[in-house]
């Protein structure tokens, strides 16, 4: 039996590691659930998966939730603040954390996993491309297991040899390994006049073509900076140069991401877009088990297409790269850059094609510094949001 802390229970990835658990009540068990603010939709978690803990952002949500809660008869324990999501990711009775916070606030729980070396989950991103050199020599000094969730990661995960999970095996030319190649729906303006990207609108941005997602991370599909960002994760996850990880569009979403090998092999894992699939796998893993997601039908599907990235077209991706070979905090800076510049996107103070400018401008005022330790990401990170608001 696994007992499992959530962190972003009631986002999508948190509802789809749920609908996995309740599948295999005789495997899981939930420890501790937690939410910003959506008290409601954690409370209705609780009641089914009925959690030791449950962590909220603030009192007000603390106090609202244990009324819930007392009303319903749980004894579930009410915690609230950046500190109890620390203590449920790192606790004695936890051995699996689901990192599903989507931002900079899901980096420290992340590393206290890490550090308490359990099992980890990693659905947040910008743990890695934050703090890459910090998470990674935690997961190593502590024995943690890190599994991929983004399904391209996972994909890969799958796609190279057991050996390679070894933090000392790492080596790519050691086991034949060319070059990861990172597939992108390419987004909703994949095909739109590049001339009329500056009158996209909020609503068109979030219309994800193939996947139900946040505003913010869809936002970052459409600029493709959510696979710049997958590209940094990638080269910390295994160890691969960004010469050797390259962006393939493919608007089925079907091949999740593929591995080229030196005697001319690719290898490839394929599956319908539903996030379950590579939660199931990375909670079971090595094992296999049922995550409630069909097998795809390639004669119905038929035809599977490849194409480069523009770059004209999706700045973002370059602005990405940019960012992982300058290394140190340059990719915090880049990612805090583009939070507030999606977010003043979603709230009608820019328009869509400012969203890179302000980025790039950000990485240009800003050097990049070292990342020795999680205060100096946080300084770097809150620096490029105040440059960024001036901005602005």
């Amino acid at each position: 039996m696994q007992y499992i802390t959530i962190l972003g229970s009631t986002g999508s990835i948190g509802v789809s590691t749920l609908d996995v658990i309740a599948r295999h009540p005789d495997r899981y068990r939930v420890y501790a659930l937690t939410a910003q603010n959506r008290v409601e939709e954690l409370a209705a978690q609780c009641v089914q998966f009925q959690p030791s803990i449950a962590v909220v952002g603030n009192a007000e949500s603390a106090q609202k939730l244990q009324l819930i809660l007392r009303q319903q008869g749980l004894k579930t324990q009410v915690e609230h603040g950046a500190a109890a999501l620390c203590a449920v990711a790192s606790a004695a009775e936890c051995d699996c954390v689901m990192a599903a916070i989507v931002g900079a606030a899901g980096l420290a729980p992340t590393l206290a996993a890490a550090r308490a070396g359990k099992k980890v989950l990693l659905a947040n991103k910008e743990a890695l491309v934050m703090s890459g050199p910090l998470l990674m020599d935690a997961v190593a000094s502590s024995g943690a297991t890190l599994m991929p969730i983004d399904s391209e990661h996972n994909a890969i995960f799958q796609c190279i040899p057991a050996a390679y999970h070894d933090q000392h095996q790492r080596t790519p030319s050691q086991h034949g390994i060319e070059k990861i190649l990172l597939t992108a729906s390419g987004g909703p303006f994949l095909h739109r006049d590049i001339n009329t990207l500056d009158k996209v609108t909020c609503a068109e941005a979030i219309a994800h073509p193939k996947w139900v997602m946040g505003r913010k991370i869809s936002v970052d599909s459409a600029t493709m900076m959510n696979k710049g960002l997958e590209v940094i994760e990638a080269h910390w996850l295994f160890g691969v140069p960004a010469s050797q990880i390259e962006v393939v569009i493919h608007p089925q979403s079907v091949v999740h991401s593929m591995v080229s090998y030196v005697d001319g092999s690719v290898l490839a894992q394929l599956g319908n877009p539903d996030m379950r699939t590579p939660i199931a796998h990375a909670m079971a893993y090595p094992e296999r088990i049922a995550s409630g997601v069909a097998s795809i039908d390639l004669v119905k599907i038929a035809q599977l297409t490849f194409e480069a990235p523009d770059l004209v077209r999706f700045p973002c991706l370059k602005l990405a790269y940019d960012a992982l070979q300058a290394g140190g905090s340059a990719p915090a800076i880049m990612n805090a850059a583009n939070e507030i510049a999606v977010q003043a996107f979603l709230d009608g103070r820019i328009g869509f094609r400012v969203i890179d400018q302000l980025i790039a401008r950000v990485m240009a005022a800003l050097p990049s510094g070292p990342v020795t330790d999680i205060e100096s990401v946080f300084e770097q990170d809150q620096r490029a949001r105040d440059v960024a608001n001036s901005f602005i």
